[in-house]
């Protein structure tokens, strides 16, 4: 049975289009349903899900706490995207993109809203000048890292995670072509961090807490099920960069923020306040 197809003359939207996601897969933007979106009691207002999109911005915003940076405290909101949360009127109304995830800073006269991860970490970065290097050109080397992971990650998830994970049927030609890319990110990143502690250089900066979430997750073997796969044991300097960022408990913490699954220990669904890790932790040693 041959799986080859012959795309028609006009694409029209007929059937769902098969998959994981296929119940939240539409043509068209805007909202579905009215909902409007919680406030809590802090300036920042994140609503979000603990993907690695949105593991980012609690990374962030974790380690901006842990710098004394007290204006950075904050309310993370669950976005279910699997439910098609993020097609309510809210949502919609602070990114019209529907895609997670989203911020709303509420500390000065009016909102600001604040779309795409990237957006977030250098708003967030240049808000509170940290983790973002002033004087070039390690300002120029941590911009251009970030957007290297904005550019890249897409044919990691998009590409090579849905068609190994998520697609109704295992297709030759998909994986091949985005296993083949995410190896060559792969190495791209390993020869960097071969010379360098972090992507960027010497410092640590928003480079490192946008990649790190997709790319050191991956050679953690938190992504698809795909490090033996991909064979994510040769990239030794990517996996020494993931140990290091993880020894943070800033960066622990923010892969907590509204994670839905794993152990319900390492779930913190919802984070209104910092004393919320410590109900965790002590969850945790209950369980134990």
């Amino acid at each position: 049975m041959s799986n080859e197809y012959t795309p028609p003359k006009v694409w029209t939207w007929d059937k769902a289009s098969g998959g994981q996601f296929a119940n939240i897969n539409r043509p068209v933007s805007g909202p579905t349903h009215d909902r409007e979106l919680p406030v809590g009691k802090h300036p920042l207002q994140l609503y979000s899900l603990g993907t690695p999109n949105g593991v980012k911005v609690t990374v962030m915003l974790e380690e901006l706490l842990a710098a004394g940076h007290s204006g950075a405290e904050y309310d993370a909101w669950l976005v279910n995207i699997g439910q098609g949360e993020q097609f309510g009127s809210g949502f919609v109304e602070i990114n019209p993109n529907s895609k997670i995830p989203a911020m709303v800073d509420r500390s000065g006269a009016e909102p600001i809203r604040i779309f795409e991860s990237g957006a977030i970490l250098m708003y967030l970065a240049e808000k509170f000048g940290a983790f973002l290097p002033t004087a070039q050109p390690a300002r120029a080397e941590t911009l251009s890292w970030l957007f290297w992971q904005m550019g890249s990650a897409p044919f990691l998830g998009g590409g090579f995670g849905h068609f190994y994970a998520y697609a109704p049927e295992k297709l030759e030609y998909p994986i091949n072509r985005y296993a083949m890319e995410v190896k060559r990110q792969l190495d791209v990143l390993d020869k960097r961090l071969a010379d360098n502690e972090f992507v960027a250089g010497s410092e640590y900066t928003i480079a490192d807490m946008a990649i790190w979430p997709w790319y050191g997750g991956l050679v953690r073997g938190w992504q698809y099920e795909a490090g033996e796969f991909l064979s994510v044991h040769e990239y030794k300097n990517v996996i020494r960069w993931s140990d290091q960022l993880y020894a943070r408990e800033p960066v622990k913490r923010g892969r907590m923020v509204n994670r839905t699954s794993g152990k319900p220990e390492t779930q913190l669904r919802e984070r209104h306040d910092a004393s919320d890790f410590k109900t965790k932790t002590q969850d945790k040693v209950a369980a134990e």
